[in-house]
């Protein structure tokens, strides 16, 4: 193979790639937006191979120049015929025609870059003269030719006549919109403020940010404001002296500064300066109190209105006043038994319902207040509440005789006035009510009705027959004897009291007890005063609320309504309330959650202050002689039995022991309560009350102690032991004798002996002893040694001699006195 055919080897255009040649030009473009922002984006731009067949019928890549890819395309199909066919048809005119368009075409870019570049005409130039907008005149373009626009001064050429139909027409009239359409677009302008420009001249972009000077540029809202101005100025407004806006001012029990300020709508530095000038140093962000409010609001000239956060309430004194004669009905008498423990309460009620109330009760004692009605033979009826004559239940007493018409006193014959006797007569005094004395027990041995009379009146309570006006009845609950004289009675003094009132209004009544059921959830028992309950109403009692779910009447019926003076237990609480609370009937369930959570707020504040310590135990704690204390924790059956529980065992808290309730409230015993009592040591207390399965087992496990009552007898004795309990044992001396040293031995291994006769008394071994010298106490100690001869006995008897030695101490001398004794520790109770 020689050199001319040889081959060159094959190579790649760059070392070790081997690529073809792109067809495709890529590069990027960054693009600008407003406020700033900017974006890179890649551009492409894919190049376009054209190729054909020349004369041969070989294929050909066709050439981008100055012609068109199409005319190279004619060209190399048909040569010169092509154009000679296309200019067959024109004339020379035509031809002529089209080349000067032609010519136009390409040189139109040229012509309408230079009109952007060329400043425009000084008849749509405007020149601002720091004069206000109003006054700003634009000058007019004196040529005839012309006119000019009344708001923009825009020149607008005059309108020609239409050229020649033909070839040379159309491209004329083509030269003519061309220029018409330029001459009708109108030149930007720029409002100027002296050399100024002002900001609204365009649209604000990164490079005109970072181009721009640092020149102060007037704002839109100050060109605003000069327009609204001049606005007014014309229009006459505000020409005048401004008249002040009183306003009235909302006050709370408290405000801040800054607050204040706002509802006044005056500055809040124009308000310190007001409370400075008062002598009060205070920020804005401070809060003062209504009356220095008041003061502020009246100095700046304002109307003021006081609001307390108990106007929450009002609603309900709104619904509550007084109603129309008219509407008033009659209604049944609430009539309450009070009297002591035993004197038979329950049982009499019993004999006038015919059912057996005491039977259920546990110990024969009434422990809630019992609610009932009772229909007579004359179709009347008589409401009565049986209250506890317990001592505990004081509260529950009190609670009846509020909600009471009149009150029946019920007095043992063979017993007479007793503790809680003279406790109900006060009660019914401090309600006002009239009060039937029913003596009871008449049947039974060693009654004595005239010596209950004769007590009666060193209370301020003469009966009839003595010249009164108190009613006295006796009878016998065991017998029957004089309960229809007895019922007698109460209507004679209902009609007295001309009880009356409006079914035909929302219900209001009081509370009489709450308890709450595993199943059924809250069961209030209420009492309707006045008006008419339903079921569905919404109701707020104390510091709960809810919807009437259910409604049951004292014979266990369920009803849709209840009238006024008819007990009733109800369903749908949320929490159970207190006994003795109010309860009213409102409109909204927002209302009723703005009055609870008032309530509850008000609850909570009453709480802290009571468990605020005063300076007394604070200056005992520091001095290391804190009270003990007993937690307990009390849940009941119904929410007056553990008020009254409560009440009883925090009686006896004292200086040195105290009984703190952590809680207190009805139903089971919960885990909860038993977490809380396992956390704070607690001892928890069931009344009628059991604790869950959950719950023992939690008790159990955590070594906490439930004790479970019936009776509040057992619960009040078992806190008091447990109380004396804790208290410290006083110390008690008791003398034992005399003994006078008559020897004083000294023996190296047991040190200085004192030979001793016992001159009165006796002495006992460990006893306690004080060393006499001339009837001076010179030591109290305690005997170490008591020996008779060698032997070490218990006790040296009067005239006996013995040998004596002291606890560390040995300066003993012949003649001293050495008075013997012992400490007995003596236990308290509260």
């Amino acid at each position: 193979m020689n050199d001319s055919t040889k081959k060159e080897p094959l190579t790649m255009s760059r070392p070790n790639k081997l690529e073809l040649t792109k067809t495709v030009e890529s590069g990027k473009v960054k693009q600008n937006f407003q406020h700033g922002r900017s974006k890179t984006v890649t551009v492409e731009v894919r190049k376009t191979r054209t190729f054909t067949s020349n004369d041969g019928g070989r294929m050909v890549e066709l050439k981008k120049s100055g012609a068109s890819v199409q005319e190279q395309a004619e060209k190399s199909l048909f040569g010169k015929t092509a154009a000679v066919d296309e200019d067959a048809h024109l004339t020379e005119g035509e031809r002529q025609a089209r080349m000067r368009a032609l010519e136009h075409a390409k040189n139109r870019p040229a012509e309408e870059l230079q009109n952007r570049q060329m400043p425009p005409p000084a008849s749509s130039q405007m020149v601002y003269d720091k004069k206000p907008l109003k006054e700003i005149v634009f000058e007019e373009d004196a040529t005839p030719k012309t006119r000019t626009d009344a708001k923009l001064n825009i020149v607008k050429p005059i309108n020609k006549p239409a050229a020649k139909a033909g070839p040379a027409a159309d491209i004329e009239s083509d030269e003519v919109r061309v220029e018409r359409a330029d001459a009708k677009q109108p030149s930007k302008m720029k409002l100027r403020r002296g050399d100024e420009v002002r900001r609204n001249s365009g649209k604000i972009t990164v490079s005109k940010a970072l181009s721009m000077s640092e020149e102060r540029v007037r704002s839109l809202a100050s060109v605003r404001r000069q327009r609204e101005k001049a606005r007014r100025a014309e229009l006459g407004i505000g020409a005048g002296p401004q008249e002040k806006i009183v306003r009235e001012v909302v006050i709370p029990e408290a405000i801040t500064v800054q607050e204040l300020a706002n509802r006044m709508a005056e500055r809040a530095v124009d308000v310190v300066k007001i409370l400075m000038k008062m002598g009060t140093m205070v920020t804005v962000n401070q809060s003062i109190d209504a009356d220095t409010a008041e003061l502020i609001v009246t100095e700046f000239g304002h109307k003021l209105k006081r609001v307390t956060e108990g106007d929450v309430e009002n609603v309900l004194k709104d619904e509550s006043g007084q109603d129309d004669p008219a509407s008033l009905e009659p209604r049944a008498p609430v009539v309450t038994i009070m009297g002591h423990v035993d004197h038979g309460k329950t049982s009499l009620l019993d004999a006038l319902r015919k059912t057996d109330v005491v039977a259920g009760e546990a110990g024969g004692i009434t422990q809630h207040i019992g609610a009932y009605q009772v229909t007579m033979q004359d179709e009347s009826k008589i409401t009565f509440l049986d209250t506890p004559g317990h001592e505990a239940f004081t509260a529950m007493r009190a609670r009846g005789a509020k909600v009471t018409d009149i009150v029946v006193l019920v007095v043992a014959a063979d017993d007479g006035i007793m503790a809680q006797t003279k406790e109900a007569i006060s009660h019914a005094k401090a309600a006002q009510v009239p009060i039937i004395v029913a003596i009871n027990k008449i049947d039974k041995q060693g009654a004595d009705q005239s010596r209950v009379k004769t007590e009666l009146m060193s209370y301020e309570l003469v009966p009839e027959e003595f010249g009164g006006d108190v009613i006295v009845v006796p009878v016998s609950a065991k017998t029957g004897e004089g309960l229809d004289k007895l019922q007698e009675a109460i209507l004679l003094q209902a009609e007295v009291l001309e009880l009356k009132a409006n079914p035909n209004r929302s219900a209001a009544g009081a509370v009489v007890e709450a308890r709450i059921d595993k199943g059924r959830g809250v069961i209030a028992t209420l009492l309707v005063q006045k008006g008419t309950l339903k079921v569905g109403d919404i109701i707020v009692a104390g510091a709960s609320y809810g919807r009437v779910r259910h409604i049951t009447d004292d014979k266990g019926r369920s009803i849709e309504t209840a009238g006024p003076s008819l007990p009733v237990e109800i369903l749908g609480l949320a929490h159970a309330p207190e006994a003795g609370d109010e309860f009213d009937v409102v409109d909204s369930e927002k209302t009723a959650r703005d009055i609870t959570e008032y309530r509850a707020q008000r609850n909570r504040t009453a709480q802290t202050l009571l468990a605020t310590k005063s300076l007394d135990s604070l200056f005992a704690a520091s001095a290391g002689t804190k009270a003990k204390e007993l937690p307990v924790i009390i849940k009941s059956d119904v929410q007056g039995s553990a008020e009254a529980l409560s009440q009883s065992v925090q009686k006896f808290s004292g200086d040195e022991v105290t009984v703190r309730v952590l809680h207190s409230g009805v139903g089971a015993i919960t885990e909860s309560d038993i977490t809380l009592a396992h956390a704070t040591g607690a001892l928890i207390i069931g009344f009628n009350v059991r604790a869950t399965a959950q719950a023992r087992d939690m008790a159990a496990r955590d070594k906490v102690n439930i004790r479970y009552y019936s009776i509040i007898y057992d619960v009040v004795e078992d806190i008091k032991a447990a109380l004396s309990g804790m208290l410290s044992p006083t110390l008690k001396e008791n003398f034992l004798g005399y003994a006078e040293i008559r020897e004083v031995f000294n023996l190296s291994k047991a040190g200085k002996i004192a030979g001793c006769m016992v001159t009165e008394g006796l002495v006992k071994r460990g006893a306690k002893v004080r060393l006499l010298r001339d009837n001076v106490v010179i030591h109290n100690g305690t005997l170490k040694t008591l020996r008779r001869f060698k032997d070490d006995v218990k006790e040296v008897s009067h005239g006996m001699e013995c040998g004596m030695a002291f606890e560390n101490y040995e300066d003993i001398r012949v003649g001293d006195m050495i008075e013997a004794y012992e400490i007995e520790e003596v236990a308290r109770t509260v």
